[in-house]
């Protein structure tokens, strides 16, 4: 399975000329013959604390699904997108997953970032989501600073073989992004498939740092300031690893969650 990875320049809080540049990405994508292609947390807005302005309704007519529904069925490409939804009045960072003109998944960030005020303007999800992105490829995905939270991706991987994390990742802290993403492939012995912008953006500075690893921890994606990265994927790997070596099995969750109990 082909992949492309973004390394976007989001333009802050500018939907329309964003649209341009992701139609253009994937376009670029189609033409290097890859099935899905992966954008950044909130991509056509950047990481804003502006939910009220740019907020779209989580149904399957609102305009952001309409678009990429669009634009999946035009260039015949799965894309995985992040974008910020309203549900009951209240906002959420979402990331949703489309493949010809049909929605497979709508995540809501488990972890808003409180130490970015995210938490302030918007409300943490509260469940884990798997889909197929073919009949045997289950897969999953997170959000940004879900990364530093290991045991959402180890419930995850007890089916998902291939995990997305789309972020907003400032250059400040990237070196925790690399080590962070390794080790969830390492651990959960899954592909970790990590994209991030790029530019500036609300004060902060972002570096080309998408990347993706293989259940063995090793990183298949070339290093590359270039706005599109293409990985080749057998998900198949991943279940041999673990057949092989069968960590999940020496899991101990009823333990684990005796450890949380007071």
């Amino acid at each position: 399975m082909k992949i492309a990875l973004t390394q976007m320049d989001i333009v802050w809080e500018c939907p329309n000329e964003n649209k341009t540049i992701c139609e253009r990405l994937i376009r670029h994508a189609h033409e290097n013959q890859c099935q899905w292609i992966v954008f950044p947390e909130m991509t056509l807005t950047g990481f804003s604390m502006h939910p009220e302005r740019f907020f779209e309704p989580v149904q399957s007519d609102a305009p952001v699904h309409s678009f990429f529904r669009q634009l999946s069925l035009q260039y015949s490409i799965g894309i995985v997108f992040g974008y910020i939804a309203e549900a009951d009045g209240r906002y959420y960072n979402h990331l949703a997953m489309v493949e010809n003109g049909i929605y497979l998944m709508e995540y809501a960030k488990i972890h808003p970032f409180s130490y970015g005020e995210e938490a302030n303007y918007y409300t943490g999800g509260d469940r884990i989501v798997t889909c197929h992105m073919e009949p045997s490829i289950c897969v999953s995905g997170f959000v940004c600073y879900d990364l530093r939270f290991p045991e959402v991706f180890q419930a995850a991987s007890q089916s998902a073989s291939v995990i997305f994390v789309i972020a907003n990742w400032p250059m400040s802290r990237i070196t925790h992004w690399y080590t962070l993403l390794q080790a969830r492939a390492i651990e959960n012995q899954c592909f970790m498939i990590g994209v991030n912008r790029t530019g500036n953006g609300g004060g902060l500075c972002y570096c080309p740092s998408s990347i993706a690893f293989d259940p063995y921890g090793k990183r298949i994606s070339q290093e590359s300031n270039t706005e599109l990265l293409c990985v080749d994927i057998q998900p198949e790997q991943a279940a041999a690893y673990r057949s092989e070596f069968p960590v999940q099995a020496d899991r101990r969750k009823a333990v684990y969650s005796k450890l949380y109990t007071p």
